[in-house]
């Protein structure tokens, strides 16, 4: 106990880099990962608040800060950084992502520095799920020691397709839903995803579905 409250200490909060493009499900592993249903705070790098209504405004404008920091209060241990999405082929936001990498990444201001990089894919369209961003990303971004994870958001999304597949073959309908979870892994596997991503100039860590 006395050695995480020193960790804490030293380091502050965790902090998060949080990439994928838009609808990836970015907003709700936040909220699953610090157990919250509300929108989180907005702190601008000095640590100051800064107005909901405010950032949203800029964000309908298409302008969008990646150095914000985002807590939740019921659980102010993480901070997260948004990256836009920039599957559009955007030059301007990939621009900004690499470049806040490049500065937090070896910072040696401790409660600055950035701990993990979370990759949101969605496998709601798994035919898709490595697009032009995604292998930019991993053949151009090297993030230094920092950790990429690859998360493969919306998994639950394949089950209905594991659950067609075991229907046409004859399964009863509790068959179906008891095996779904383990037909959709065998999907997942089957389309090589991260075997692909294990592939890159700068692969990911690990990966996780959730």
């Amino acid at each position: 106990m006395e050695l995480t409250q020193d960790i804490r200490e030293k380091f502050g909060r965790f902090r998060v880099l949080v990439v994928g493009r838009a609808n990836a499900g970015k907003t709700t592993l936040l909220q699953r990962i610090c157990n919250a249903t509300e929108k989180p705070e907005i702190f601008d790098r000095e640590g100051n608040k800064i107005d909901a209504a405010v950032v949203q405004g800029s964000v309908n404008r298409g302008y969008h800060n990646i150095e914000n920091g985002l807590v939740f209060k019921s659980n102010q241990n993480f901070v997260f950084h948004d990256s836009c999405g920039f599957e559009s082929g955007g030059e301007d936001e990939f621009t900004k992502m690499k470049a806040f990498v490049l500065d937090r990444a070896p910072t040696t201001k401790l409660k600055e520095r950035i701990h993990v990089i979370w990759y949101c894919i969605p496998m709601d369209e798994i035919h898709r799920a490595i697009t032009n961003a995604e292998a930019r990303f991993f053949s151009e971004c090297d993030t230094d020691d920092v950790p990429v994870i690859a998360v493969f958001t919306k998994f639950d999304a394949l089950w209905g397709d594991a659950y067609g597949q075991l229907k046409r073959s004859g399964l009863s309908r509790r068959e179906c839903s008891n095996r779904a979870p383990e037909r959709a892994k065998e999907i997942f596997a089957n389309a090589k995803i991260w075997d692909r991503l294990c592939e890159t100039q700068y692969p990911p860590k690990d990966c996780m579905c959730v």
